[in-house]
């Protein structure tokens, strides 16, 4: 007994000690020399310090660096020459950043400031290496991350972007890991009565998701995906709720027939 009231003690002790290294870290993205081993690791902790995303929102120069990280990339996407290491460095500034959009503290501030604005150049990429691929999927984990809060601001502030065209982008050319993450996005934007509203709006709009979506369903009957599907239905299901649903029946069906 009296053991382990002695060793009590030492589990608090231990998280003090992370705690510091938390601040160090933090404190180190503010320099050049030291961001990269600095992203990496805490990159590592941001599932484990539930306030790490005001941590890094409030510290001084901490966002600055990390949207430094994302500018620097920007000239090894086109023409495209991202290398392994460069795309593993800024996802790990990327996964710091969908920290602090995922966090309730932080996430109206994230909007305001329009930082998934930056992350827009890397969706637009085509390239079909891993590099890339792995630059897009952390980029529209972002974007996830913000959705999954089912919070109004975040669908209002992704209708004045051009996140659907991106997302539609992705879902007829991607990986299966990123269509499927760009139709998780579509599918909470069109569960939202403002994005449903938005995309029937025009007929554009809505043979244009339409289209895509059957595309998926023509490419899914080839390869098959549960988890992709499930999705893809659920985006089919949201639309059915308008009653142009006809239009996107007919766009479907003569897909089929091609």
């Amino acid at each position: 007994m009296h053991s382990l009231a002695t060793a009590a003690p030492v589990p608090t002790a231990l998280a003090q000690v992370d705690r510091e290294k938390i601040y160090q870290w933090i404190n180190e993205l503010s320099s050049p020399e030291t961001r990269e081993n600095a992203l990496l690791e805490l990159s590592k902790k941001r599932e484990s310090v539930p306030d790490l995303a005001p941590m890094l929102w409030h510290s001084f120069g901490t966002i600055a660096a990390l949207l430094q990280e994302i500018v620097n990339i920007y000239p090894s996407i086109n023409p495209p020459t991202l290398t392994a290491h460069q795309s593993n460095r800024v996802c790990n500034a990327l996964a710091l950043l969908q920290c602090v959009a995922s966090h309730p503290e932080t996430r109206s501030a994230f909007l305001a400031a329009h930082i998934p604005l930056f992350l827009y150049p890397f969706l637009h990429t085509v390239s079909k290496t891993r590099p890339f691929e792995y630059l897009r999927l952390t980029s529209l984990g972002v974007i996830g991350a913000l959705v999954k809060t089912d919070e109004q601001e975040v669908i209002n502030f992704l209708l004045t972007t051009e996140i659907i065209p991106l997302c539609l982008r992705i879902m007829e050319s991607g990986s299966e890991l990123s269509k499927t993450v760009a139709t998780f996005i579509l599918q909470k934007i069109l569960l939202d009565d403002t994005g449903l509203a938005y995309i029937c709006q025009t007929y554009e709009r809505f043979s244009h998701v339409a289209m895509i979506l059957g595309k998926m369903v023509l490419q899914l009957s080839k390869e098959p995906s549960a988890r992709l599907l499930k999705h893809v239905v659920r985006c089919y299901l949201r639309l059915s709720d308008n009653p142009r649903f006809s239009d996107l029946t007919f766009c479907w069906s003569s897909l089929q027939r091609k």
